[in-house]
């Protein structure tokens, strides 16, 4: 056998302490794979903890709040109702209105002058008949934008709203894309006579799983209500006669609404009095001119953020409303920038001009 150098020596032991420091990492359980299961284990015993989470909590409605009694119903698409709000003259007008009660939410926007309109949301509960039904504006696609594809259920417009319609994220059930699905009321004039169904609308296209997202927050049972003590707030919205004023108040368990100083019933003389009403101060901007009496046709701008009230459990929340895309969720905000906690069950949102309300 060679002699070996003093050098080749060298490197002899240099390689030998090598081997030895890889088994002592081995024997110590230092090996290559076991970080990797070991981040796997970890993984996987949070995700169990989250799932079970999410199996023990039972969700609500999204559009209410409430225990959900029906699966397949909490995983259907919103159904949007455009319904007119105009004052009777002489037989003639939207009032009383059919199934407004049964809508999760519902929006008040103006349209022309100081006459309103509202935008109806229908999730958890169905109605028959509803209506009157009339025409579109384009604060109805802003409102709608955030719905997840709601089913959208109108009676025409201007030829520049309809094209904007068909453009929308929605899914057409108005007069024109499901005509069999309506029927114009015998007991009623053109054109506040025309009617449908929740059920009609909904059969009129194809059934999907398409859920809205939750518009508010909701207080648990155990959680008091915040705010201010409040009776009820007057909106005038455009200042003329139209729609306004519009009164709410507090009857214990609702906001009983009034409007022009009469109480506001539905077609079955059941009075609307939802257990929350928000005050959404916000400007609106015309867009085009004009309808027949000669005013401008306005539309609400709701990107953004402003002022709003929010009452619920017999208090008033002095909020802020946010939005700060078109696509967003619009977010209510208290004094201490917390989301203001609603009452499970339907909501009446105002979209009234700033400057319009008064608190009593």
């Amino acid at each position: 056998m060679p002699q070996l150098t003093s050098r080749q020596w060298a490197i002899v032991a240099g390689v030998l302490a090598v081997i030895a420091v890889a088994i002592v990492v081995i024997a110590l359980g230092g090996g290559g794979d076991e970080p990797a299961e070991r981040a796997v284990t970890s993984t996987t015993t949070s995700t169990t903890t989250t799932t079970s989470t999410t199996t023990t909590t039972e969700p609500g409605y999204p559009l209410t709040g409430q225990p959900v009694d029906d699966a397949a119903r909490a995983q259907q698409p919103v159904l949007a109702v455009k319904i007119d709000n105009a004052e009777p003259r002489t037989g003639r007008g939207g009032r009383p209105q059919a199934g407004i009660n049964q809508a999760d939410v519902v929006y008040e926007e103006m349209v022309e002058g100081s006459v309103t309109r509202f935008l109806a949301l229908f999730h958890s509960q169905d109605a028959d008949p509803v209506g009157p039904i009339r025409s579109a504006r384009t604060t109805d696609l802003l409102l709608m934008e955030p719905l997840n594809r709601p089913l959208f259920a109108w009676s025409g417009a201007n030829a520049g709203v309809v094209a904007q319609v068909r453009g929308a994220a929605v899914v057409d059930v108005g007069l024109d894309a499901a005509t069999g699905a309506y029927d114009r009321a015998g007991d009623r004039p053109a054109p506040y006579n025309l009617m449908s169904s929740t059920g009609a609308l909904r059969a009129a296209v194809a059934s999907e799983e398409r859920p809205p997202p939750a518009l508010f927050r909701y207080r648990p049972a155990d959680v008091e209500p915040t705010g201010d003590p409040a009776t009820g707030v007057r909106i005038a919205f455009g200042g003329g006669p139209g729609s306004a004023p519009v009164d709410y108040e507090w009857d214990g368990s609702g906001w009983a609404r009034s409007q022009r100083d009469t109480p506001h019933v539905d077609a079955t003389d059941t009075r609307v009095a939802p257990p929350n009403v928000i005050v959404q101060f916000t400007p609106y901007a015309e867009v085009q001119c004009c309808d027949a009496a000669g005013f401008p046709i306005v539309e609400a701008q709701l990107v953004g953020e402003g002022d709003a009230w929010v009452l619920s459990a017999g208090r008033l929340v002095q909020a802020r409303w946010s939005r700060p895309t078109v696509g967003d969720v619009t977010t209510y905000t208290g004094p201490d920038g917390e989301p203001v906690l609603l009452t499970p069950g339907p909501t009446w949102v105002a979209i009234a001009p700033p400057g319009s309300a008064e608190s009593r």
